[in-house]
């Protein structure tokens, strides 16, 4: 039986279907409740129907002038607002780096930069928009705290826990939809990896939403030839999971990196440095391989021409068991990669 208050309540926004839009309710949710929250936009369009219609003090539009909206996001973050900057992953990175540099890392000022349209999710505009390098760009610089999510829950979780950390913080965002990952809330903690699936033979490390999809994809295949792969969902790039690591080399045959993101300097660079320090191991890096990515398709079809795929992650976790005699991998059992 329907009661009045159910007739009369309004009825529940369905929940975000991208990282963007879960972004962007949650940017609004949190300036509601602090006025010192405030959105810097570069012309992206939504943000004005969204942010400014609602609070439209905390709202400055600075137009397609990536360094300009930079340079005034230092600028305001110095007498103590937290300005969220909202532009693209490519210019973020690129166009806007000497302002990221200067006014902002150099003088840790707490301005959290949004990238969207990351990696290869740009695939429509070519490699002018392409971001292959922003990860190893932001992750280079002092103060710089760099993350990425996997689904639009953690992007709400994540957004939460980067408006009032110290200094910079840069989040990767993608542009369409994509399909859950947490079936529920598995917690968010800044630079602490979420296990996403156990494993004893080899482990899988992901950020962004299409790898930690195609890292979970390929550890069930892999589980259907007798393959068990440990999935971590590396959301935070810098800061480090150094431990977590370091369990991986100890437990398992090796460590594969799946990123949206060129192979030099990424995830997998990341790791494979970190490994190198702590726990030396087999890191095999499926990522976008030293080039641009000119082809056209869709985001999912120009990331397997650049070596990015479910089937990539497969062979790569079959190469690094290679060396382990005890397992056999879904070739050697006559499945096809």
């Amino acid at each position: 039986m329907t009661t009045t208050r159910e007739r009369d309540a309004p009825a529940r926004a369905p929940a975000p279907d991208s990282d963007r839009a879960a972004y962007r309710a949650t940017l609004l949710e949190l300036a509601r409740a602090d006025g010192r929250v405030w959105c810097l936009d570069s012309d992206m369009g939504g943000l004005e129907r969204q942010f400014e219609a609602e609070l439209p003090a905390q709202y400055v539009d600075l137009g397609i002038a990536e360094a300009n909206l930079i340079t005034v996001a230092a600028a305001v973050a110095s007498t103590g607002v937290l300005p969220f900057v909202n532009t693209m992953a490519a210019f973020a990175s690129a166009r806007a780096l000497e302002q990221v540099k200067i006014d902002v890392a150099y003088h840790a000022l707490p301005v959290r930069i949004v990238g969207t349209h990351s990696g290869l999710s740009a695939a429509h505009l070519g490699p002018t928009h392409h971001a292959q390098q922003d990860l190893a760009i932001m992750r280079g610089l002092p103060n710089m705290t760099v993350m990425t999510p996997a689904d639009p829950a953690e992007t709400v979780r994540m957004v939460r826990a980067a408006a009032y950390l110290p200094g910079p913080v840069y989040i990767r965002l993608g542009r369409n939809p994509t399909p859950p990952v947490h079936a529920g809330d598995d917690g968010f903690t800044v630079g602490r990896a979420v296990r996403l699936r156990a494993g004893g033979d080899v482990t899988i490390v992901a950020a962004g939403a299409l790898p930690v999809r195609f890292a979970l994809d390929a550890a069930r295949r892999l589980a259907a030839a007798g393959i068990e792969a440990c999935v971590l969902n590396m959301h935070t790039i810098k800061p480090l999971d150094v431990a977590a690591l370091v369990e991986a080399a100890e437990t398992t045959a090796g460590v594969v990196t799946v990123e949206d993101h060129s192979v030099l300097g990424g995830l997998g660079g990341a790791v494979a440095e970190t490994l190198a320090e702590h726990h030396p191991a087999r890191v095999v890096r499926v990522g976008v391989g030293d080039a641009f990515c000119s082809r056209p398709g869709s985001h999912e079809e120009q990331l397997a021409q650049c070596g990015v795929s479910r089937d990539h992650v497969v062979r790569a976790a079959e190469s690094v068991l290679r060396g382990r005699p005890d397992v056999r991998t879904s070739t050697e059992q006559g499945e096809s990669p």
